[in-house]
């Protein structure tokens, strides 16, 4: 009886120094993801008046851009899967991998050559320990994403989509990622990034309005040579902010609910050892009582 009780009490320390863990990563991830929302709404101001500016030049100066023109046959397809660095946060790290092995499966079944790239260890990992090809990898800045990450994503999938195919370029790029919804709602997306979508264009004007003429100086090709790249890195970078962000909200609400489980226990635990110890002593005191008996009855 006295060793049940030492292994519940020793149950009970070990629940608790992990309630002291993940308790202390619920707060840290509770700061981290008010920060991360902020950056996220920062970042959109930018970001529309970029779209803004791509949708005048490329809807009326009339130019055939390399990141605007859609293929003729469509071979090879990129997708950035972009997930976290660590793990402890619920179903996230496994719902964007989930939906970047639809989406590449998707294009295979459609006759396209699908190339990987990867933001995040966990998606390295889950790609390596599957033997599974990627072409190139970003990892240690998945919490808190600068715009030089988002820049150096982008460069590389703007040169492979301006390659030629022979030489290994692709001809659309696919982005999955964790679009930040609330709190309580992170959901995994798609978008096609290349041939560039403008998603926010110039609005059509109305039955009393005229369209609107523009001028373009420098040249029209010379703007989307310098707007477009932009564009495209403005919109990695906001996906990367989307993760971030909800990326901190699945680990603060999947930290609360393993601290909430660690009470849970300990109480299990200690009502476990309270009940053993009752035990203990009833047995105790039957003994001293049946002992008292004997004695009383020799005498």
């Amino acid at each position: 009886m006295g060793a049940q009780i030492r292994e519940y009490r020793q149950r009970i320390r070990s629940v608790s120094a992990t309630k002291k863990i993940t308790r202390a990563m619920e707060l840290m991830a509770a700061s981290r993801v008010v920060k991360a929302q902020q950056a996220v709404r920062e970042s959109t101001p930018y970001a529309r008046a970029l779209t803004r500016a791509a949708s005048a030049v490329a809807t009326y100066s009339d130019e055939d851009h390399p990141l605007t023109t859609e293929p003729d046959n469509v071979r090879r397809a990129a997708v950035l899967v972009i997930a976290a660095d660590r793990g402890l946060a619920g179903g996230y790290n496994s719902n964007v991998l989930k939906e970047g092995e639809r989406v590449s499966a998707a294009l295979r079944d459609q006759g396209k050559e699908v190339q990987t790239y990867l933001v995040g260890r966990r998606a390295v990992s889950y790609y390596s320990f599957r033997k599974k090809e990627y072409v190139a990898e970003w990892t240690g800045s998945s919490e808190k994403p600068s715009f030089d990450n988002a820049r150096e994503i982008g460069e590389r999938l703007v040169a492979d989509f301006t390659k030629d195919f022979e030489d290994g370029g692709v001809d659309e790029v696919h982005v999955v990622f964790t679009r930040f919804v609330s709190m309580v709602t992170q959901e995994a997306e798609v978008i096609r990034l290349l041939p560039l979508e403008v998603v926010e264009g110039v609005e059509e004007p109305g039955e009393d309005e005229l369209y609107p003429l523009y001028e373009f100086e420098p040249s029209g090709e010379e703007l989307l040579d310098t707007l477009l790249p932009r564009y495209v890195n403005a919109r990695i970078f906001n996906c990367l902010l989307q993760a971030a962000a909800s990326e901190l909200a699945a680990r603060q609400r999947a930290m609360k609910s393993a601290t909430d489980n660690a009470e849970e226990l300990i109480k299990k635990y200690t009502r476990l050892a309270n009940q053993a110890r009752q035990a203990e002593i009833t047995q105790e005191i039957s003994e001293i009582v049946g002992g008292a008996g004997a004695l009383a009855e020799s005498k």
